[in-house]
């Protein structure tokens, strides 16, 4: 695993990074126990059967920290810092689901050194979670060999 990622002068709009990510029981009580969200609509099957959405559901949250990932790891990846997520949650997420999660840059502040994503995550065609992601990017290190030679010429 390559501990940086890219930098901002290797960004393009339109540029995209995808992850998947089959949702299992693990997932659920590991999120509950760090996060501290034990709602039972997540851990209990009886409860949530009794609720609209007829058996248990991921935490929202969950599928937010898919997209944390790609930001995280992918794209950009390794050196990015988040700044901010607006999210939309448009249908449950449930185990055995496949959630592909997408980040997509959509605009590149070049004097700030950062980028905006659609972010989304999808399950089965439709979509569970949308949104947009403000990250500052590292800038690409200048080598000092090749600054001092810029400055002689």
């Amino acid at each position: 695993m390559s501990q940086a990622g890219l930098c901002l002068e290797d960004l393009t709009v339109g540029k995209s990074s995808e992850r998947m990510h089959t949702v299992v029981e693990g997932d659920l009580t590991a999120f509950a126990a760090v996060s501290g969200d034990h709602n039972p609509v997540h851990l209990d099957e009886a409860y949530a059967a009794a609720t609209p959405f007829k058996g248990r559901i991921a935490h929202g949250m969950l599928s937010a920290a898919y997209i944390s990932a790609v930001l995280g790891m992918d794209l950009p990846g390794p050196g990015a810092v988040y700044l901010s997520q607006t999210l939309a949650f448009k249908r449950p997420v449930r185990i055995g689901d496949t959630v592909l999660t997408r980040a997509t840059v959509t605009a590149i502040d070049d004097a700030k050194a950062r980028i905006t994503l659609k972010t989304e995550c999808i399950v089965a065609g439709k979509s569970v979670v949308d949104g947009e992601a403000v990250v500052m990017v590292p800038r690409r290190p200048v080598d000092a060999d090749v600054a001092a030679a810029t400055e002689v010429a």
